[in-house]
């Protein structure tokens, strides 16, 4: 699939891919900071952002679309940063194509299956009648009555885009994402290994990596290192951006 990104900077390649209900655009200002030092691919992962819309949509489909955007691009190797969704989805690509990654970073997820834990989000963003809207304020009146945190509302609100017709679509491929939600739990492969260099990265304040993923961690990637970013959850790259950029351009940066 040939997928959206945005493309800046200069020197080594960094790709850099989005979590669920996320997009490119979620990287943008982390990007900025980095693109004197790397060439910077933001990445649309299929069924969101401005990439394709697709039934079949899985971590190894996702994987083999980066593949296909580095042949595109004629990187025969590069640096990979992941968060969450986005995290497991280059763990795949460099488990299965090690010779494509350089180094690996991942953001605020672990290889493990992690149970579904998405059902209010997916139940706010279904109520929202897209086809019929009228303004954004009445997308976020109803979202209001399943998130309480504004904040997240906004971020799952970046998704609502306008259509050819003047009127809203979703940029996500939510009907799919509904119907296969489990698939973002997915554990990686227990019988792989990657030896490269790899930073796993997690908020403080999150409990998407705990201290029981340690093995899981040390076994799949032999050579990674866990550090948590102070006073930030899940969104760390939001929440704590100068400790994100300084975080990964010292671990890039280390021969």
């Amino acid at each position: 699939m040939k997928l959206n990104f945005k493309k800046m900077g200069a020197g080594k390649p960094l790709i850099i891919v989005h979590g669920l209900f996320g997009s490119a655009d979620n990287w943008f200002s982390i990007a900025r900071e980095l693109e004197k030092n790397f060439t910077l691919y933001l990445i649309d992962q299929r069924n969101h952002g401005d990439s394709p819309h697709t039934a079949d949509w899985t971590y190894a489909d996702m994987a083999e679309d980066l593949r296909e955007l580095m042949s595109d691009e004629g990187i025969s190797s590069a640096y990979f940063m992941g968060h969450s969704m986005g995290g497991k989805t280059v763990m795949t690509l460099a488990l299965k194509y090690p010779e494509l990654v350089d180094k690996l970073i991942v953001a605020d997820i672990a290889p493990r299956f992690y149970p579904i834990h998405h059902q209010r989000i997916l139940e706010g963003l279904n109520a929202i009648p897209v086809n019929d809207l009228k303004s954004r304020k009445e997308a976020e009146d109803i979202l209001a009555q399943y998130i309480q945190t504004p904040d997240i509302r906004q971020f799952l609100l970046k998704s609502l885009g306008r259509g050819d017709n003047g009127g809203f679509k979703w940029k996500v491929n939510l009907p799919v994402i509904t119907e296969k939600i489990a698939n973002v739990g997915e554990a990686m492969d227990a019988n792989a290994r990657f030896d490269k260099p790899t930073l796993f990265m997690g908020g403080e304040n999150s409990d998407y990596i705990l201290e029981t993923d340690k093995k899981d961690i040390e076994q799949l990637f032999p050579n990674s290192h866990l550090i948590y970013i102070k006073n930030a959850g899940h969104w760390l790259h939001a929440e704590q951006p100068a400790a994100v950029i300084e975080t990964v351009r010292s671990f890039l940066n280390k021969t």
